[in-house]
């Protein structure tokens, strides 16, 4: 590997700092903001984006220091350019008069057109070095449709809009860049990623680590199993998978080796439950507040209705870990420190949670309720002379909050690019005509297209991205099945979720893969295997009655005893055991079972509940017997 240049170095010195004095000032600012200012839409909207903007360009460098110093000079320069090209047109932008309406008869200043063409350009290639060039990709593809639908087929053609008609309504309105992707991003999700930023830095993030192996450490499998309950902690309110994996994978992936998993399987362990904690509530990993948006349900609603689904989640990961700890023969941990001992140290950083809980049911704006819990968080930590931090950490919680937002925001203002040409040429009705057209009338096929899509566009799209894309074209088709509303939005958000566990690209494998010195693809299998509850969850969401709904609480109890037995069924058909190992006939029978449940009507999928307890009882005197 060649050494950094010195000259390199100073320079990267110079710019690290300046960019961690922005990245400060950028929190402080939507602190106000949320507070205080509550500025205005067309102006508060192109700030965030041009601080974000000039943030990427300076955080994330054009050329690696590695490079030869007069490269990665120029590189620099081109960074500076950048910023100071965002600058100028967020400013044209910011100071626009949408009070004369002349330009919705005459069209825009050239100087308004060309700043917006600036702006979407170096958005593009912000969204580039934060998120990866298939996004950018697809916003490209998205805008060039919006140009030149006019010369495509009829069944897919549009009226083909001009360069000056696509900058006014993406740049000079609330539908495109600015529309309601950013808006969630700038205000709700800027502000969670800062709490989670100051959960680290106070040494909260620990406290729920150590909890975890409290409560699950000594029983089989035990690390395993506190990785899973700490990544259902943690998870929420990170806001991405890959971070959740390498944070509370670095101390639970090890534990696992140690104690007899494989190292595909601690990867494949750590990235399911940490791919989990993003349907977690009560942050959801930020996906909640943009249903919220795109739905018009009160975020409140969408809580109650995601807590069910999770808790399932999470206890089909544990049944997986239980059977693997049990096939390999695992013991739990021999020394765990009690929860009591933990509680005491640690019980005041659980008031900030509740406190957040508390105020989101209430229908509190998510904005408020986000500074309150920042300030709760570092109250709480102020009050016990342990937990206690200085200025500097404070200072670092501010800045690591501002960085981890920076891939959200830019990815949430490209996504509005998307949703905007959707809006603008009407392709959405379209792809809703093509999926049903190509589901060939059955819910379950076209659950089964949404899902493809929704692996193929994750391998490049962060998942809330993913989601703003994959929403507005598939939950118009899933509604003309029948799904309602929220049930479409879940699924969706759902499906969403399943490229960071599903090979050939798993990102969040890949991270536990590096952790634990693991084959990435083995890995990716063995988290896809953990994690196929983003698959049957979803379909249970169709199918059944999961999604909890005001006067049907018999359908929603057959949902969720209908949903363990799949689970159940599956884990026992795929892994060969239970109890103990089950004979061939026993899994094909589970797993025809489990295909029934899914499919059947809710008294066929009693009777099949039925013949899986049936197996399960037989499986158990088996193990009686062998212990006798």
């Amino acid at each position: 590997m060649s050494k950094v240049h010195p000259s390199n170095q100073k320079i990267t010195n110079v710019i690290v700092t300046i960019a961690a004095i922005a990245a400060i000032a950028l929190s402080v600012f939507q602190i106000w903001q949320g507070i205080v200012a509550n500025l205005a839409a067309p102006v508060f909207r192109p700030i965030h984006v041009s601080w974000v903007l000039a943030l990427v360009f300076l955080a994330y460098p054009l050329f690696s220091d590695r490079k030869p110093f007069p490269i990665y000079l120029l590189g620099r320069i081109i960074d500076i350019v950048c910023v100071g090209l965002t600058c100028w047109a967020s400013t044209q932008i910011a100071l626009f008069d949408y009070d004369d309406i002349s330009f919705l008869l005459d069209g825009l200043q050239s100087a308004d057109q060309a700043a917006g063409v600036v702006l979407i350009l170096l958005l593009l290639e912000a969204t580039r070095r934060t998120v990866g060039l298939v996004m950018v990709l697809i916003a490209a593809l998205f805008l060039l449709y919006a140009m030149f639908g006019n010369v495509l087929p009829d069944n897919i053609a549009s009226k083909g809009f001009s360069v000056e008609e696509i900058i006014r309504f993406h740049i000079y309105s609330t539908n495109g860049v600015y529309g309601a992707p950013l808006a969630i991003a700038a205000g709700v999700v800027f502000m969670f990623v800062l709490f989670g930023a100051f959960l680290q830095v106070t040494g909260a993030g620990q406290f729920f680590i150590d909890m975890a192996f409290s409560v699950a450490g000594k029983y089989r499998g035990g690390p395993a199993k506190a990785s899973v309950i700490a990544s259902a902690a943690l998870g929420s309110i990170s806001g991405s998978a890959i971070a959740n994996t390498v944070t509370t994978g670095a101390l639970t992936i090890p534990m696992m080796k140690k104690l007899g998993y494989k190292a595909e399987q601690a990867a494949g362990i750590e990235a399911a439950a940490s791919t989990g904690g993003q349907i977690m509530p009560p942050v959801m990993g930020a996906g909640a507040f943009v249903m919220a948006q795109f739905t018009g349900i009160p975020y409140s609603e969408i809580l109650i209705v995601s807590i069910a689904p999770a808790i399932l989640y999470f206890a089909c990961t544990l049944l997986y870990v239980h059977l693997m700890a049990c096939k390999l023969d695992l013991q739990g941990m021999t020394q765990t420190e009690k929860i009591v001992t933990v509680l005491q140290n640690g019980w005041h950083y659980l008031v900030p949670l509740i406190l957040i809980t508390v105020l989101l049911m209430m229908s509190y704006s998510p904005v408020l309720v986000g500074v309150v819990g920042c300030a709760a968080i570092l109250l709480a930590a102020m009050t016990r002379k342990h937990s206690r931090i200085s200025l500097k950490l404070f200072l670092e919680g501010l800045k690591e909050g501002a960085l981890l937002a920076l891939p959200i925001s830019v990815a949430c203002a490209t996504a509005g690019i998307v949703v905007g040409v959707v809006g603008q040429t009407g392709i959405g009705l379209q792809f809703t005509q093509f999926l049903i057209a190509m589901s060939g009338g059955y819910l379950w096929s076209a659950l089964a297209l949404i899902a493809l899509a929704a692996v193929i566009l994750g391998m490049g799209l962060p998942v809330t991205a993913a989601y703003i894309v994959l929403s507005i074209m598939a939950v118009p088709a899933l509604m003309d099945f029948g799904v309602t509303l929220l049930s479409a939005h879940m699924i969706v958000f759902w499906l969403s979720q399943t490229s960071n566990v599903t090979p050939p690209i798993a990102l969040a494998a890949f991270a536990g893969a590096g952790i634990a010195n693991a084959s990435p693809m083995r890995s990716a299998v063995q988290a896809f295997k953990l994690a196929q509850g983003f698959f049957l969850i979803p379909a249970m969401m169709a199918f059944s009655g999961l999604i909890w709904v005001e006067g049907e609480h018999l359908h929603f109890t057959i949902g969720i005893i209908s949903t363990i037995s799949l689970f159940v069924a599956f884990a026992g058909g795929i892994e060969g055991r239970l109890f103990v190992p089950l004979l061939l006939w026993q899994r094909a029978v589970l797993l025809c079972m489990a295909l029934g449940v899914l499919f059947l009507s809710d008294l066929n999928r009693l009777l099949a509940l039925v013949v899986i307890i049936v197996v399960c009882l037989l499986n158990y005197r088996q193990q009686n017997r062998m212990l006798s």
